[in-house]
């Protein structure tokens, strides 16, 4: 069995139990090393060989992790935060399936949700935002045109940019050409979770610039919505004056 295992978004401590417990048992890992946290590689046991995938390509990492499990080994391929996101798995999914291994996917926090923590506010608040678009900017991967951030923006949703954070002009600038405001808030993450972590609050209008000036260049969330305004209406699921399946509504 091959198993793919969500790190996480850079604590150790935030990846699941049994990604933690299969990664103790791997006898391959193959680790995204440009981003996985090298503390979770002090889980595997020592003499298991590691490989840093920032430095192979597909067929590299698919030949590594079927020659393993043909040997009989435990293979684990550690992504970070969920595989599911920007992960690029796929691919590698689809290619040992096509060589007959079997292949199993462990689910990690996300930075999306490390960042929301991190300014402990809640995307989907009522009478304002029931919906999280989880989205990028178009760089040397493309976007679908109906997906970019101009079309995204109509929504008014709650948003968080991935692999954006070299190209926040662009994105503010469609986002209000979208129709939102200047002043949506936001709040660009950086390395969420880290010991390293650092934050800056801004608004559209000045979101390059904010996050120009805190010296971000990589592995930043971008959260943009009235989510972080403090105006919401109270959860109907704990008002008194609501009745559901598991309590009365008080008189």
């Amino acid at each position: 069995m091959i198993y793919i295992i969500g790190a996480g978004p850079g604590d150790p401590d935030l990846i699941s139990i049994k990604g933690a417990k299969l990664l103790s048992q791997a006898e391959l890992c193959v680790y995204a090393g440009s981003l996985v946290n090298p503390e979770l590689l002090e889980l595997c046991k020592k003499d298991c060989p590691r490989l840093n995938s920032a430095q192979m390509t597909l067929e590299e990492v698919v030949d590594a992790l079927h020659q393993a499990n043909q040997e009989g080994k435990l293979a684990v391929r550690l992504h970070t935060g969920d595989p599911s996101l920007y992960g690029a798995i796929q691919e590698q999914i689809d290619k040992l399936i096509s060589l007959g291994d079997e292949v199993e996917v462990i689910p990690g926090i996300s930075s999306f949700s490390a960042a929301a923590a991190s300014i402990q506010r809640e995307f989907t608040l009522p009478g304002v935002s029931q919906t999280l678009v989880v989205s990028r900017i178009a760089g040397r991967t493309p976007v679908p045109s109906s997906q970019s951030p101009r079309e995204l923006a109509k929504l008014k949703a709650s948003y968080a940019f991935f692999l954006s954070v070299t190209h926040l002009d662009r994105l503010s600038e469609e986002l209000i050409a979208g129709g939102l405001s200047k002043e949506t808030p936001c709040a660009a993450i950086y390395k969420a979770s880290w010991p390293d972590e650092q934050k800056v609050f801004c608004t559209l209008e000045n979101l390059a610039e904010a996050v120009r000036a805190a010296g971000f260049k990589k592995t930043t969330m971008i959260l943009v919505g009235d989510f972080m305004r403090s105006d919401y209406e109270r959860s109907k699921l704990y008002d008194p004056s609501f009745s559901h399946m598991f309590r009365d509504a008080s008189k």
